[in-house]
């Protein structure tokens, strides 16, 4: 059997470290990059080894060496991307959010499960090796909280993605969804929502803090800004566990669990493993077993986590 071979859509930052992680995966190639601009496409296809480049993503969809299309581009393109690459029968990986919009994530996985066609959403730290394993860790008994935080000072730019609502900016979309993510992975769906916030001189959501509450009284506590450096750790706790997790919580390379009667016990990342490795695994091994969704990130959570972020949105009154 040949190589995976992905094709992969935009040639940003993210683009180009996905793209090197598949590049050095055992099985896997890229085998061409899309882009509206020609030369970046072209300079970003030298550097990963593909064999084509595209100055346009309707062309990498069509690419008959291209199994797979990672969309990387700003997330209010992602559905044009998308669609392309499932008309041509192209699995997908797009990168988290889904699409800047509940309606755009709604269409998009509806034309993936009428195609039959593989998606998933890119949100690497659901494949993070110690994530998963806090959701194996048996000794946290009932989960009772989980606190979490993500935020930078972002300087305000009219043009910069974070700040252009026709680009789906806003700091929900791009950093609240690891805080928000990582309730949802462990506490579920909340049953009431409690959010303050401020927007930008764009209108866009700068600072958003959220309190949800669960059935039987668990809850999160979570902030995200673009306005003020937070710590951007996260913890857990259960009623036999604490989990303490370090900056980059949606990405660590420890976590320190404690509780009563336990000895302080450091869980620390394998330097060859990371979540960008594992969800393109992920990838491969679904379509090797013929599955059309990943039950990591199933399409249901990643349309939940829209609805959850847009409600949000709507009741700060965002742009």
């Amino acid at each position: 059997m040949r190589d995976l071979g992905w094709g992969i859509a935009a040639t940003g930052g993210i683009a180009r470290t996905v793209g090197a992680v598949i590049a050095a995966e055992p099985g896997m190639r890229v085998a061409a990059v899309g882009s509206r601009d020609q030369g970046r496409a072209a300079e970003l296809a030298a550097t990963l080894g593909a064999d084509s480049a595209y100055g346009s993503y309707a062309r990498l969809c069509q690419d008959p060496a291209v199994d797979v299309v990672y969309v990387a581009t700003p997330h209010a393109q992602h559905l044009e991307v998308a669609e392309a690459a499932i008309a041509a029968g192209k699995a997908v990986l797009c990168e988290k959010p889904l699409t800047a919009s509940l309606a755009d994530a709604e269409r998009m996985v509806e034309l993936a499960r009428q195609a039959g066609v593989f998606l998933m959403e890119a949100m690497w730290m659901r494949f993070n090796p110690l994530i998963r394993g806090l959701l194996a860790e048996e000794r946290f008994g009932a989960l009772r909280s989980v606190h979490a935080s993500f935020g930078f000072v972002m300087p305000y730019e009219e043009r910069h993605r974070l700040w252009d609502p026709a680009l789906g900016g806003g700091v929900l979309l791009d950093l609240g969804i690891y805080p928000f993510g990582l309730a949802q992975l462990l506490l579920g769906e909340p049953a009431e929502t409690h959010l303050t916030g401020s927007l930008g001189p764009s209108g866009v959501d700068a600072e958003v803090g959220a309190l949800l509450t669960y059935e039987g009284g668990a809850r999160a506590l979570l902030d995200t800004s673009l306005l003020s450096p937070l710590a951007n750790t996260a913890t857990v706790v259960g009623t036999g566990l604490r989990a303490d997790i370090a900056a980059p919580f949606w990405a660590p390379q420890r976590i320190l669990l404690s509780g009563p009667g336990v000895e302080p016990e450091e869980l620390v990342l394998d330097p060859a493993m990371n979540g960008y490795a594992e969800e393109v695994r992920e990838v491969r091994l679904a379509l090797a077993e013929g599955r059309t969704e990943s039950a990591i990130m199933p399409l249901d959570e990643s349309l939940a986590m829209m609805r959850m972020l847009e409600d949000a949105r709507i009741r700060l009154g965002a742009r």
